[in-house]
């Protein structure tokens, strides 16, 4: 008798240990705006503190390091804010999707195949937001977004109010409120916070800045970077007040390199590392902590890789070329990314003085100069610092990976812009020059904007 109702019970449990094992994760992509790759205190290479902010105070991002996997060779999808966040949303390389600058609007991809929107059609369980910068005509709505801030830019992000810079601490609140409202209504979530720090212009509270007032002009960022994670601790005690962090997967990431103050070439622009090299942390439900991983990841990865751990063996819009990387987050770093493409390409042909395309496959890494016709080939494990040219040592490979690059970017790019860069000019009406010029809506702009109206619908 007591063996029967042993199995009566055990059969009687196990649709609801099939719920409860079924749970649907959440999502909180923690996108930073211009963070090099080594502009937290966190090392991109293990015990290297070259790779780090050593003087930088960011305690909840060493946190997430320390419960997650860091990832040594993360590159953005683009050397620039726009593109970058235009190819996270697609899933898709800023060539293919035809957005290779900050005035594309002719995507080749429609928005209904956007991350939220796909993720919501894999289980329409889901609920998206969109906090802080979003820069491109197409609304957040239209991408799937349930709750967003609307379209802003940079300048939507340089605070009027003291106690709230870069809109920091204001995003973080209503952030909190969103996790809050999907918590109790059972709704698994994901959240992307574009945060505009720290783009410049640096912004923080006084308090911070106090911290950092014998550090000079680094002090500055140095405080917004603090105020930053700050805002993140904040977010990471709202998991854990609402009992749904052990079931959230927290990505850490910049949209683009930075200048690494000669650690790696080039910057914010250029598709030399500096450019493209960012800092990626993710933690999460199945993620040992304190893990590194060399695999060679890129900010269009995120896509697949989110409906991945949400969704398994959902197909995907047909034109994703970025690879899930759940195979490495639940196998302690170890793994391998799959892309339908064997393949990263960057590129960028305006506020650079050479129209500019790179091409990583395997270890080594072609970059193309249009305008001058010049190749440069690094064996980039080795040479992270782009120091040696390889192109006259290995013409094959060179010219091999070059052929790759220009049918790339000849299948993807507009037939006017792609004829221009054969004929080594940029794209009409765009001026070169002035990477780091501020843009976005004028202070009076904002004033006049009103009340949000693309919050909560």
């Amino acid at each position: 008798m007591k063996r029967l109702i042993t199995l009566i019970l055990f059969f009687l449990l196990q649709p609801l240990a099939f719920i409860l094992g079924s749970e649907s994760p959440n999502f909180l992509f923690l996108f930073i705006d211009d963070q090099g790759w080594n502009g937290t205190p966190v090392p991109m290479v293990p015990g290297e503190d070259f790779s780090r902010a050593p003087d930088f105070h960011m305690p909840h991002v060493e946190r997430l390091a320390a419960q997650g996997i860091t990832f040594s060779q993360a590159y953005a999808a683009h050397p620039k804010c726009e593109c970058s966040r235009a190819s996270v949303q697609m899933g898709m390389t800023t060539t293919s999707l035809n957005a290779t600058d900050k005035w594309a609007t002719e995507w080749k991809a429609p928005v209904t195949d956007s991350l939220a929107n796909t993720l919501k059609r894999a289980n329409p369980e889901y609920r998206a937001a969109h906090l802080g910068k979003w820069q491109w005509p197409q609304s957040p709505e239209s991408m799937g977004y349930d709750y967003s801030d609307g379209v802003t830019k940079n300048a939507e992000g340089d605070s009027d109010d003291p106690n709230d810079p870069k809109q920091t601490f204001g995003m973080t609140t209503r952030a909190t409120t969103f996790m809050e409202t999907q918590a109790k209504a059972n709704h698994p979530f994901f959240l992307q916070l574009s945060y505009y720090a720290v783009h410049s212009r640096p912004q923080a509270l006084a308090s911070t800045l106090q911290k950092y007032k014998n550090m000079g002009p680094r002090g500055l960022m140095a405080a917004m970077s603090e105020d930053l994670d700050t805002s993140i601790g904040r977010l990471l005690e709202k998991l854990d007040e609402l009992g749904i962090a052990k079931n959230t997967y927290v990505i850490y990431m910049s949209d683009n390199g930075m200048n690494t103050a000669g650690l790696l070439k080039g910057g914010k622009a250029t598709v030399d590392e500096g450019g493209l090299r960012v800092p990626l942390i993710v933690t999460g439900p199945g993620i040992e902590g304190g893990v590194y991983s060399h695999e060679r990841v890129v900010g269009y990865d995120v896509f697949p890789t989110i409906v991945d751990l949400a969704v398994s063996d959902f197909s995907l819009p047909e034109k994703i070329e970025g690879g899930s990387w759940k195979p490495i987050l639940l196998n302690g770093g170890k793994g391998e990314v799959k892309r339908p493409i064997d393949r990263m390409v960057f590129h960028h042909g305006v506020e650079v003085d050479h129209p500019q395309t790179a091409i990583i496959k395997g270890d080594y890494k072609l970059l193309y100069w249009w305008d001058t016709q010049e190749s440069f080939l690094y064996d980039i494990v080795p040479d992270y610092r782009e120091s040696k040219n390889l192109a006259h040592e290995k013409p094959e490979l060179a010219a091999q990976l070059l052929r790759e690059l220009q049918a790339h970017a000849k299948a993807g790019l507009d037939a006017e812009t792609y004829a221009a860069l054969e004929r080594g000019e940029v794209k009409s009406g765009r001026r070169q020059g002035g990477g780091n010029r501020r843009e976005g809506r004028s202070r009076g702009d904002r004033q006049n904007r009103g009340d949000r109206q693309n919050q909560r619908r």
